[in-house]
C-alpha cells in the first residue's frame, strides 16, 4: 500500500478518535455506548486518573486536555502542521496512557489501546510526504519575515 494512503489513515484515525472522545464528553452518544456521557462524568473521571493534582486544578486540566485534542483532531483532518501536532498528539496520548497506569494499573490503557495509538501519532509525526494536507498548499515563500 502507498504510503500516502497510510498516512492519510493515520491522520483520520487518530482525529476522529479524540472527536470521538470530545463528543462523549457532551453526551452526543447513547448511554448504553457512552464511555463518560456527559462533561461531569468526565471532570470525576479526570479526578480519578490525576489524584495528585487538586480538586480545583481538575476542571482547568479537563478543559485543557479537551481543547488539545479537538485541536489536535483539526490540523490532523486538514493536514496543517501535520509532523508537529502528531508529535504533540502522541505525547498527550502517551500521559494518557501513563496516568491510566498510575490511577487504575496497566489494563485499561492497553484495552484502550492508548500505547497503540500513540506509537501510530509518533510514525505519522516521521511521515514527511504530503497528502490532501493544507501544509502542501503552505510554502516558506508565502511568508512575510
Amino acid at each position: 500500500m502507498n504510503t500516502k494512503y497510510i498516512k492519510l489513515f493515520l491522520r483520520l484515525s487518530i482525529a476522529i478518535g479524540f472527536l470521538s472522545a470530545v463528543a462523549d464528553r457532551f453526551g452526543l452518544y447513547a448511554k448504553e455506548i457512552s464511555a463518560w456521557g456527559n462533561w461531569s462524568a468526565f471532570v470525576d473521571y479526570t479526578q480519578q486518573m490525576n489524584p495528585w493534582f487538586s480538586e480545583e486544578i481538575i476542571p482547568v486540566l479537563a478543559i485543557l486536555a479537551t481543547a488539545f485534542e479537538v485541536v489536535f483532531a483539526i490540523c490532523l483532518l486538514i493536514g496543517f502542521k501535520t509532523e508537529l501536532t502528531a508529535k504533540l498528539s502522541g505525547f498527550l496520548l502517551l500521559i494518557f496512557g501513563v496516568s491510566m497506569i498510575v490511577a487504575f494499573g496497566i489494563k485499561p490503557a492497553l484495552d484502550y489501546s492508548v500505547f497503540g495509538v500513540s506509537a501510530a501519532a509518533f510514525a505519522l509525526s516521521t511521515m514527511k510526504n504530503k497528502y490532501i494536507e493544507i501544509d502542501s498548499f503552505i510554502s516558506k515563500e508565502n511568508y512575510v519575515s
